[in-house]
């Protein structure tokens, strides 16, 4: 894919890329908080809130440090396992932050919060690496991972 969309702006990219992802995830997590965990929609939707305020911070850090590494490895591709290794880091990350973000919001322990919020990081998970698939699909891959003959 030889058009400009390959070449963006890679803080530009991951800008974009964040507050599309957070934008989606947002409308898709407030709904479902509210029924798993009996909470008013409004609690709901403000715990959405925080929880995709943490994550889009960490998706602008994430990907830049996993863009980063990706620049400085020999096969420069997003091949399925590359996506994988990336949703894993990702939602870990999150998983670290967010556990005592849900725990302290529904004032419950943070086994609990963890247990809960399983759930939720299965679907980012899978989330993630869809989206960052479609992402590259419609934007093109980001610098640090060319198209196949142009590293």
């Amino acid at each position: 894919m030889g058009d400009a969309r390959q070449h963006m702006n890679p803080k530009i990219r991951r800008i974009l890329q964040a507050v599309l992802y957070e934008a989606i995830a947002l409308a898709a997590v407030g709904p479902y908080l509210a029924f798993f965990f009996s909470e008013p929609m409004s609690s709901s939707i403000g715990l959405a809130a925080l929880m995709s305020t943490v994550a889009l911070g960490w998706n602008y850090i994430f990907n830049g440090w996993f863009e980063r590494w990706e620049a400085r490895q020999t096969v420069r591709d997003r091949s399925l396992l590359r996506r994988l290794v990336h949703g894993i880091g990702f939602e870990g990350g999150l998983v670290i932050m967010l556990v005592p973000v849900t725990a302290w919001w529904l004032n419950t322990s943070l086994l609990k919060a963890f247990v809960a919020d399983l759930g939720i990081f299965g679907f980012f998970f899978i989330y993630t690496v869809a989206f960052t698939w479609a992402f590259d699909r419609i934007f093109g891959l980001p610098q640090s991972a060319p198209e196949q003959g142009e590293a």
